[in-house]
């Protein structure tokens, strides 16, 4: 049975930067599948267990690392897992990590492989850390120092981004350009190159996450279709099956979706909260969008 305490920071923090701290309280092998996101993630592991991650394309990393957009089917294995997951907004990760999401073609690299050396400091600093909240502080100067440093996205790119995440992926690439003043071509190579995937198929992902939180509240796929802006059940089912390789009942139940909800819910824990599967389970339905 895989047990975890799930630690959000107080609010106010930066915008475009998500934390939650985890930590494994299992017996053994943690072997969770990860839902996409639209964010980019960086994980700071710093546990005294194995700690794997390994893409669709059957490239595995261990220790810290960085997901692009989209990476695919990823799971993560591994035992006594302690980590900071932060969620980069896209336009602030091309900030924190000194190269735009589409250099991570949607995978899953090493963080050494980017920070090199620093990466072993940064893990025995949160290792020493007494508290979740000195390791969110540790974090929250780290992603501040590099944002400070860091290339920035045209303000159009990140117009554009915010829109379809404020649209929940119902907006046209036709209607981003406009409002951009770009031709639609200017904006797909703009936007892809920046972001790291081309504007539709960000809206469809952005879509897609919806999708999931709605499912994972206890509503029908058929419902979630039409409040999704989706052509019919069929069409929310091929997506899922896309995104995850589950169909939209599997993905409904899946523990990997319930711990990432809590985890990333608006209203942060002052303490960590402990996540068996039937205290997400129920969780996972009280909770609405």
């Amino acid at each position: 049975m895989t047990r975890w305490d799930v630690a959000r920071p107080r609010p106010g923090r930066t915008a475009g930067v998500n934390l939650a701290g985890f930590r494994d309280r299992s017996a053994g092998l943690v072997d969770v599948q990860v839902v996409p996101h639209p964010a980019v993630t960086l994980v700071l592991e710093y546990g005294d267990g194995p700690f794997v991650v390994g893409d669709a394309g059957g490239r595995q990393q261990r220790g810290s690392l960085v997901a692009g957009l989209a990476p695919g089917t990823v799971r993560m294995r591994g035992e006594n897992v302690r980590c900071v997951e932060v969620h980069l907004s896209p336009v602030v990760a091309y900030s924190v990590l000194g190269v735009c999401s589409a250099e991570l073609d949607r995978t899953v690299i090493s963080l050494d492989d980017l920070w090199g050396r620093d990466v072993s400091r940064i893990r025995e600093q949160l290792a020493d850390a007494p508290s979740w909240e000195d390791r969110f502080a540790l974090t929250d100067a780290l992603l501040a120092r590099r944002r400070e440093t860091g290339p920035r996205v045209d303000p159009e790119v990140a117009r554009a981004w915010h829109r379809i995440v404020a649209s929940r992926g119902r907006i046209s690439v036709e209607d981003l350009a406009v409002e951009a003043g770009w031709s639609r071509k200017r904006l797909w190579s703009r936007f892809r190159s920046q972001i790291g995937l081309p504007p539709k198929h960000a809206a469809t992902l952005v879509r897609f996450r919806h999708a999931a939180h709605r499912l994972a509240a206890g509503n029908s796929a058929v419902q979630v279709a039409a409040e999704c802006g989706y052509v019919d059940q069929s069409h929310l089912h091929r997506e899922v099956m896309a995104f995850t390789g589950m169909t939209p009942a599997t993905l409904a139940g899946d523990p990997g979706l319930a711990v990432d909800d809590i985890a990333w819910a608006g209203t942060a824990p002052t303490r960590p909260t402990d996540i068996t599967p039937h205290t997400v389970r129920t969780a996972r339905h009280e909770r609405r969008d």
